[in-house]
């Protein structure tokens, strides 16, 4: 699944558009390097966000392609 589709299913990120601008600017890392709105996101993967001052990191647990609004934490872990 694409890096701004998975943020936008998990909840991550409210809109989708909005996690495409995150990723052109070089706000959202994958394993600690800094990637594109099409990268793939796997299991296991470690993404980092930065949006203002909110920093938020966390470990890819599972891609769904469809998820309710009550099971989209399920879908990654916090990391500290």
């Amino acid at each position: 699944m694409r890096l701004d589709k998975y943020l936008k299913v998990s909840r991550l990120i409210k809109r989708r558009t909005v996690a495409n601008e995150a990723c052109d600017a070089g706000k959202v890392l994958v394993n600690g390097k800094a990637a594109r709105a099409s990268y793939d996101v796997k299991q296991g993967d470690v993404l980092e966000i930065t949006l203002g001052a909110r920093s938020v990191k966390v470990k890819v647990t599972e891609v769904k392609e469809v998820v309710r609004k009550e099971d989209a934490a399920a879908m990654y872990t916090p990391v500290s």
